[in-house]
């Protein structure tokens, strides 16, 4: 099983930064990709940004050059820095994991972390 730890949520005023942590314990042969989705009230979920383990990365065109992702291979954690952050990025924030566990390739969801924009 995979378990996945999310950090870094919370209220911020227009125009300021936030950076989302996701950690990934348990018995994970090798990192596929990890990435970010966000929820806002009454919308689907939808990709914000991605990375694979070769550091490949994708970005939802709302984020563009404002967001950041970010992977750290060895602590199978994937950051999400974001900066110059607007009303509508105000959403649930929830990691999001593809990974090889025990010769199977699973995907596996964080609990969500709040994000908030507002002044």
């Amino acid at each position: 099983q995979v378990r996945l730890v999310e950090s870094g949520g919370g209220l911020v005023q227009p125009g300021g930064s936030l950076r989302l942590s996701c950690a990934a314990a348990g018995s994970i042969f090798s990192l596929y990709t990890m990435g970010w989705y966000r929820q806002a009230p009454g919308k689907q979920r939808v990709l914000v940004a991605d990375i694979t383990s070769g550091g490949r990365t994708n970005y939802a065109d709302s984020v563009k050059g404002r967001f950041t992702i970010s992977g750290d291979n060895a602590k199978n954690t994937v950051y999400l820095q974001m900066n110059n952050l607007k009303p509508e990025d105000t959403a649930v924030y929830y990691c999001n994991v593809y990974c090889n566990v025990k010769g199977v390739v699973r995907e596996y969801w964080g609990q969500g972390t709040q994000v908030t924009v507002s002044s």
